[in-house]
């Protein structure tokens, strides 16, 4: 059961993950050294791992897809191996409702992402798939990313 206090902090957290604790300890009126062991506490816990969000198209990066595949049930494990080792891949699913796997890329072309599928058709059996191309980015890494949230949610018991 996850306190009103803890999501206060996770919240702040998510909304700015670089904020020192003196800095949150005034806004939250939570204690420094609480903040510091709750926040250590969290650690491999509830949270997997700090990391930055980053602006790709700004790196070069100009084509998103999102892509989602059905492939035949003996190759599943090595197709999942594969893209767990694939560097182009930014995130990774195992989904159902008729697909296996949802795999978001980034690349930085079009002919890139369809490199990419035809790799994947040419050494997996693919029995369906469909891409999604990223347009434009309208939210991300927003659930309780603000304080406002937590309130609304109370706690999450």
């Amino acid at each position: 059961m996850v306190e009103k206090n803890e999501l206060i902090i996770l919240s702040r957290l998510r909304e700015n993950g670089r904020e020192s604790l003196t800095n949150m300890s005034r806004k939250t009126y939570i204690p420094v050294t609480t903040l510091h062991k709750k926040l250590k506490g969290f650690e491999g816990e509830v949270i997997k791992k700090y990391v930055a969000l980053l602006d790709f198209t700004r790196l070069g990066f100009n084509t998103r897809a999102n892509i989602v595949i059905k492939v035949k049930k003996e190759l599943r494990d090595q197709l999942r191996d594969f893209l767990i080792d694939n560097k182009a891949i930014n995130s990774l699913y195992r989904i159902n409702n008729g697909f296996d796997f949802l795999i978001e890329v980034v690349f930085k072309e079009i002919k890139d992402v369809e490199f990419f599928v035809e790799q994947l058709e040419n050494n997996f059996k693919i029995e369906k798939k469909e891409i999604y191309y990223i347009i434009e980015e309208l939210r991300k890494e927003e659930f309780l990313g603000r304080y406002e949230y937590v309130k609304l949610t109370g706690s999450l018991s």
